[in-house]
């Protein structure tokens, strides 16, 4: 499915969109570029499950908890991980255990970890605009954003 926004509050509202269907154990991952809006989609997801935490990238943490929700929601920024290894021995199976919703933000470093994620592609096409393409096993569900 492919959407076109115009602003980052156009992106989080997707973002919070997508939430509302999401199920316990769901991986997003993330494909863009650098300031493509990725942790602008993250803070709808947030809001969308009912956190109240602010969203902020978790470049430097490698991951940002949010427990506030009807779902954990758990950020990952893979950016600076060389290979799946790596996340594994960050405890990637024990944020899976917990059944919340894992957000990977640079998923491309880490994907042999990744079962049936929904990937969310965004790409600039102007200072606001952006170009959101969500695909993933549960595209039946999906068909209602």
């Amino acid at each position: 499915m492919e959407f076109i926004t115009h602003s980052p509050e156009e992106t989080e509202a997707l973002g919070e969109r997508l939430a509302k269907i999401l199920t316990p154990g769901t991986i997003i991952a993330y494909r863009g570029d650098l300031g493509a809006g990725k942790t602008a989609f993250t803070r709808g997801l947030s809001r969308g499950l009912g956190c109240r935490e602010q969203v902020t990238s978790p470049t430097y943490t490698i991951v940002n908890e949010y427990l506030g929700g009807r779902l954990p929601l758990f950020h990952f920024d893979m950016y600076r991980l060389r290979c799946a290894d790596d996340l594994f021995d960050i405890g990637w199976d024990d944020y899976l255990e917990r059944g919340g919703i894992c957000a990977v933000e640079w998923s491309e470093n880490v994907a042999e970890a990744m079962e049936d994620p929904i990937t969310v592609t965004i790409e600039k096409t102007g200072e606001n605009s952006r170009r959101i393409i969500i695909e993933g096993s549960e595209q039946n569900a999906l068909t209602g954003l």
